[in-house]
């Protein structure tokens, strides 16, 4: 982590708080916008089971198959499709196997909290949950998304 500090020169200097005793750490207060305060962002929404089953289009064999995989309801068949061919971890069929969108989410936000815990970035243990409970509401909303490459090497 890089903070900026001033010199006695007036002028600011980059570093870490090991090359630089006069850096002083402070995390971030964060706010709530989508989320309520007691209330995890899973229970507000409606979850159902689906079944993911891609075919080749010319053949009709079946390339792709993972039944009973967890979505909430406002999801569409291609978003599930794509996130539960592409994204979830582990093989098929195996207990490793990831099945929730729940599972994916927690992968990817609870690394982020605890990498932001470890490292100072909150004020208080509230603002971290405030973090954890944000990014998690609005990646099951969708109102963005990761690349890939997080989701294929994040947590």
């Amino acid at each position: 982590m890089t903070e900026t500090v001033s010199s006695s020169s007036g002028n600011s200097a980059r570093g870490t708080k090991r090359d630089n005793p006069q850096v002083i750490r402070t995390g971030l207060p964060l706010t709530r916008l989508f989320t309520t305060e007691g209330v995890h962002p899973y229970d507000q929404v409606t979850w159902e089971r689906r079944d993911v089953v891609q075919q080749n289009w010319k053949t009709g064999e079946t390339v792709f198959e993972q039944r009973g995989v967890e979505f909430p309801d406002f999801w569409s068949v291609n978003a599930s499709t794509i996130v539960t061919t592409k994204y979830f971890r582990g093989a098929v069929g195996t207990e490793q196997r990831e099945q929730s969108l729940r599972q994916l989410i927690n992968r990817v936000v609870l690394t982020y909290t605890k990498a932001g815990r470890e490292h100072g970035y909150f004020a208080t243990e509230a603002d971290a949950e405030v973090f954890e409970h944000e990014l998690t509401w609005m990646l099951l909303h969708q109102v963005f998304s990761f690349n890939s490459p997080v989701w294929f090497n994040v947590g």
